[in-house]
């Protein structure tokens, strides 16, 4: 098997392997919601940092427009919000 990271060792990374493939089904997803959650927290603080002035709404509707698309983030919002 290849290696998934660079930075980690091989043993390392075969006994995370390993206990992801232990983990029963409600721990798996609640990694995944901790994962998606810390990339929604990332996601909003780099727009925080590329739109200084924005409100907390403009900043949840760009949010939606990178999750979602322009279309569907629209019809979300009701178009309301600027990009």
């Amino acid at each position: 098997m290849s290696a998934l990271s660079s930075d980690t060792h091989p043993k390392m990374e075969a006994l995370q392997i390993q206990l992801w493939r232990q983990a029963n089904p409600t721990r798996k997803m609640n990694m995944l919601a901790q994962l998606n959650a810390s990339a929604r927290m990332l996601a909003l603080t780099g727009l925080r940092s590329r739109f200084p002035n924005a409100s907390e709404a403009e900043l949840r509707f760009k949010l939606a427009v990178l999750l979602l698309g322009d279309e569907l983030a629209n019809k979300v919002y009701g178009g309301s919000h600027a990009k």
